[in-house]
């Protein structure tokens, strides 16, 4: 947990900003997570949601996000992503489409052509 929060962070960046409805869920969740992942101490975390639900502008919110964990602030790649299945668990074989057919078939035999070319050469 960073004890101090970077100046790139909304509630640095543009402190005079009023605090939105969907800021204060989000904060609230994040306060929550943490205090139940054992993160903050029951008067610290009273405290934070007191400012939390105070706050009329983002930079009154720096007491409360100091020190919480970060956010993912990226989603993660389709290559990635879960397909719905469980851990460890085979997903079904694509099927192949035809032009992956054609250029595994047009590599394979450019291999063949010349492996025979250099046979020829060598004899």
């Amino acid at each position: 947990m960073s004890p101090e929060l970077p100046i790139s962070s909304p509630y640095r960046s543009t402190p005079d900003v009023p605090v939105s409805d969907t800021e204060r869920d989000q904060l609230n969740s994040r306060l929550n997570g943490a205090f139940e992942a054992g993160l903050l101490e029951a008067e610290d975390y009273q405290g934070r949601l007191d400012r939390l639900f105070a706050a009329r502008t983002l930079g009154e919110l720096v007491p409360v996000v100091t020190g919480l964990p970060p956010l993912q602030t990226y989603n993660a790649p389709a290559l990635v992503a879960s397909g719905g299945g469980r851990p460890g668990e085979l997903s079904p074989a694509r099927s192949a489409n035809r032009l992956t057919l054609v250029v595994v078939a047009g590599v394979s035999g450019a291999v063949l052509l010349l492996v025979l070319l250099l046979l020829v050469l060598v004899s």
